[in-house]
């Protein structure tokens, strides 16, 4: 193993560090210098990451750097799933966000050296979360990453499942000029269309000067990735759509004798091109040896082009033969037609954080901080929609359809897709997938520019008992944050008839689609590729395109904060005893504010459509809300003997609303005839989840490097925020409700002309539409416990070693799937494991990692509005990298991703209700590291 020397803070100061570091207060460190010797490689990593668990209060775990610009894995996401009761989701076969205890994105509080981080998306389909995208990040850029898996007053408040902090690199942690570099082509096997091997390059350099009183370190990375997805699904399984032979239904089990059919059935291939940029600039002033300053810049920018093309069915008014279950088994729908979508996605979010960190020894005894930071997400600065999408259907002739669709469903295994195109042939003398028998159908365009901004100042100190005595140490601070979003969301939804002939419309066989996917073979044979844009391009050259007036959504969030804690040490018994306890105050104001032009009708301009007809005049909304919280915290940590620990924590943590929940607009989402009559409106008086938390943990520290723990949590969880459905009315501008103009429809309607034909329009006789109007609240209490095992052994001086973990969850907020009202179920919710083996010399080190994770609840609402569960199925992957040595500054590595080439499936409310199943590559990267 390579050692190198560097200064660093004095032993107690980088303890201390250590396991508060991003806590301001907790930042007041001894600005004393020693030289320290440093382990790198795989083992040195896992010793550090052991001994902040050791040294920690509370439930901490942490992953360390291997060296300079060395993650244990390429994605920061995919490091974390290692650490017990960390899993994570998925996007494109890439980790993005994690789940810690069970507990989703939005239930952690990520933080960037001690700094709430901005999140921004585009995507209409991911609202507006505080889930932080780990993929918009380089790991080459972390030093570190600490889990804090309890809650302390000292930690900025926002985590019930973990406080996650990433730790960035600073000049003074070097000894004097340091530089790294990487360079690798990534290998994506699943690409089709893009570049077979894409760069990743990244490199720091940092360097101390004038008698090391000031520092500069600079750092920045940039990569490419291209890559496919192969996916075959539904959009959403329907409860009671359309007729269906229901005697084979158990009536014990499902006494209603509900039944379910897909909405869809859909093949579609997305072609990805992914860049990612990182950057950092740190600057450091040592002036006295009691005073320090840090001024650092972090800059990401995130782009993703995504081009997809799918054919589709859609089950209108299905007949259908269903199962014990009441899950269709056998579909048809005669008199339709087969659809060709495509979208085009662009997505662009820019993240800046400017910081300034002050750390100065007032006394002996009396250390004080001052930090301060304002960090903003903006996606899609551009103000360019983030999803164009277009379809394209076969024509109907005398308002039928000319082709009988059906699917068999087989279990768990992919459908046999069934289509008879035989009357449109004879109409027409060309079948389904002829280019003259393609026509317009509907567009949309929509999607959000967001703009998060979160201002924060903490001023914090601590005060040492030089005495000595139990009373060791006490924390003090205050806090501000503010944290402000701008959502403009735009949707734009059109059925149209245009001439198309000018358009590129290539019909491919599918061939080797889905090669991976148990029954692909018996899917559609060909698949229609177009371009959305250029579909948008000719409509809007016609005057056909229609642009839908924006919303505009802001949240304004005000958070004071003040805490105290107390750290003693003492005996029990003969027992070394440490313990942290502490109170944190909060008081939060929250603001909602919604800007959006007025509803003047509903105008019947397709069978499947009532067009919202708007004003020109936009007008504001604002509601508001606010609490107050004192939460509190004990932890005390116990030496049973020179190697077995044994801990008990007390915490009291809160995490807030998603902000898309707190929007106050009222937005229609679905209006058709005959209904169904979806809108939402959110809620800025949302009060925040609350968790009681009880730890218990023993851990045996046996060897160098070597230990085994087991944990056991329980979380009581209050105000759990779910959906309510409110019927009523929706008011037009004049305070009227709004009618159904589709009843008893006059003559002429519908009209898909593009001016609305006043005939049908809704008028005063027409019947008044009754909504259905979504609302998220606080609804119920939930618990949630489980436990946390892990053993991390060294096998000696062999350079061998193993990790085995697993975490086992559980809750009374599981989904019943025999329920069709539940106002409460716990997403994410789901027991994992890892399985991780290495090998390390003088020069050389492999590893391979086994990562777990069994089937969860992703969401209760599947998509098209229909209130239906979606499950992720349970998911292993294989993962492995190596690195060689050339000298004491150049290696050579190799990584390998999804070396198996795994697939992905999502189900409905049974396992046999395919959602999705997407096939995905391996991917591969080959480099070299250089370091001076």
């Amino acid at each position: 193993m390579a050692t190198h020397t560097r200064f660093n803070l004095s032993a107690l100061s980088a303890a201390i560090l250590a396991v508060s570091s991003f806590n301001a207060s907790a930042q007041s460190n001894d600005i004393e210098m020693l030289e320290e010797v440093v382990v790198t490689g795989i083992r040195g990593s896992l010793t550090d990451a052991m001994d902040i668990k050791r040294d920690a209060s509370g439930v901490v775990d942490a992953i360390s750097a291997e060296d300079i610009g060395k993650f244990p894995d390429t994605n920061l996401a995919e490091s974390l799933q290692r650490i017990t009761g960390v899993s994570i989701d998925r996007s494109n076969n890439e980790g993005n966000q994690v789940t810690v205890r069970g507990f989703g994105p939005s239930f952690n509080l990520v933080t960037m050296n001690g700094r709430q981080m901005p999140n921004s998306s585009a995507l209409a389909s991911d609202g507006v979360n505080r889930s932080f995208n780990f993929q918009e990040l380089a790991a080459e850029s972390v030093s570190g990453v600490e889990v804090y898996k309890t809650g302390r007053a000292d930690i900025s408040s926002g985590g019930i499942g973990a406080t996650i902090n990433i730790k960035t690199a600073r000049p003074f942690d070097y000894d004097g000029f340091t530089a790294a570099a990487s360079v690798k082509g990534v290998m994506d096997t699943s690409n089709k269309t893009g570049d077979d091997v894409t760069p990743e390059v990244s490199g720091m350099i940092s360097t101390t000067f004038a008698d090391d009183m000031f520092g500069i370190l600079v750092s920045g990375s940039y990569s490419e990735r291209d890559s496919q997805i192969q996916r075959v699904g539904t959009q959403a399984w329907v409860r009671n759509l359309g007729s269906a032979d229901t005697s084979a239904i158990n009536t014990e089990t499902n006494p209603t004798k509900s039944f379910w059919t897909p909405y869809t059935f859909d093949a579609d291939v997305s072609n990805h091109e992914r860049t990612r940029e990182n950057a950092q600039v740190v600057l450091q002033f040592a002036p006295l040896d009691n005073l320090r300053a840090t001024l650092d810049y972090n800059l990401s920018r995130y782009e993703e082009n995504i081009a997809m093309t799918r054919t589709s069915y859609w089950f209108d008014n299905p007949t259908s033969v269903t199962d014990s279950n009441g899950t269709s088994t056998s579909i048809a729908n005669a008199n339709d037609e087969l659809n060709f979508w495509a979208w085009d996605y662009h997505y662009y979010t820019e993240n800046d954080s400017i910081g300034l960190n002050v750390e100065w020894e007032a006394t002996e005894n009396l250390q004080l901080t001052f930090d301060a930071h304002n960090s903003t997400s903006h996606s899609q600065p551009d103000g360019i929609q983030a999803e164009t999408i277009a379809n394209l259907k076969n024509p109907r002739i005398d308002g039928v359809g000319m082709v009988d669709i059906g699917a068999q469903l087989n279990g768990t295994s992919l459908p046999t897709i069934t289509y008879d195109d035989s009357d449109l042939i004879a109409a027409t003398g060309a079948g389904a997938f002829d280019s003259q028998n393609i026509v317009t159908d509907l567009y949309q365009r929509r999607g959000n520019e967001i703009e998060n901004t979160i201002s924060q100042f903490k001023i914090g100190g601590k005060w040492d008992n030089g005495d000595g005595g139990a009373l060791r140490s006490i924390h003090f601070g205050l806090e501000n944050t503010t944290y402000d979003v701008d959502a403009y969301s735009t949707l734009t939804f059109e059925f149209v008839n245009a001439d198309i002939s000018s358009l590129d419309l290539d019909v491919n066989p599918l061939g080797d689609f889905g090669d991976q996917l148990d029954g692909a073979d018996q899917l559609l044979p060909f698949l229609v590729s177009y371009d959305a844009k250029e579909f948008i391009d000719i409509l809007d050259a016609q005057g056909d395109y229609y642009v839908a007036p924006p919303t505009i959504n802001k949240v304004e969030e005000e958070t004071l904060a003040a805490y105290v804690t107390f750290n003693f040490e003492t005996e029990f018994n003969g027992f070394p005893i440490a313990l942290n306890a502490g109170v944190r105050y909060e008081d939060t104001d929250t603001s909602g504010t919604s800007i959006q032009n007025g509803i003047t009708n509903l105008n019947y301009r397709n069978t499947e459509e009532l067009q919202v007809l708007y004003d020109d005049t936009p007008s504001a909304q604002t509601l508001t809300g606010g609490y107050t919280r004192f939460l509190p915290n004990l932890d005390v940590k116990i030496d049973l003997n020179e190697s077995l620990v044994g801990r008990f924590s007390y915490s009291k943590t809160l995490a807030r609303p998603d902000v898309s929940a707190m929007f106050p607009a009222t937005q229609i989402s679905v209006a058709r005839p005959n209904g169904p009559f979806n809108a939402t409106q959110g809620n800025p008086g949302l009060l925040p989840y609350e968790s009681e938390n009880l730890d218990l943990a023993v851990e045996w520290y046996y060897d160098d490097g070597s230990y085994a723990s087991i944990g056991y949590f329980k979380k009581f969880v209050d105000n759990f925020i779910g959906s309510t459905v409110e019927k009523r009315q929706i008011l037009d501008v004049n305070g009227e409700p709004l009618r159904d103009s589709s009843v008893n429809a006059r003559p002429g309607c519908p009209d898909g002309g593009s001016t609305p034909n006043p005939a049908c329009l809704s008028q005063a006789g027409d019947p008044i539409v009754t909504w259905d109007v979504g609302t998220p609240g606080n609804l119920d209490s939930t618990e949630i416990n489980g436990w946390e095992l892990n053993v991390q052994h060294m096998f000696g001086d062999s350079g061998f070693g193993a990790i085995v973990n697993a975490t086992l969850v559980n809750s009374d907020a599981k989904y019943d799937i025999s329920s069709f009202d539940q106002t409460l179920a716990l997403t994410g919710l789901s027991d994992s494991a890892n399985l991780i083996g290495f090998y390390e010399t003088d020069s050389f080190q492999a590893r391979l990692a086994y990562n777990w994770r069994d089937d969860f609840l992703l969401s209760t609402g599947q998509p098209q509005n229909f209130n239906e569960p979606t499950f992720t199925e349970a998911y292993g992957q294989w993962d492995i990298n190596a690195s060689y040595d050339i000298n004491d500054n150049i290696s050579v590595f190799v990584e390998g991703l999804n070396i198996t080439e795994e697939t992905t499936r999502s189900h409905g409310r049974y396992s046999e209700q395919l959602l999705a199943a997407q096939q995905f590559g391996a991917r591969y990267n080959i480099g070299v590291r250089a370091r001076f």
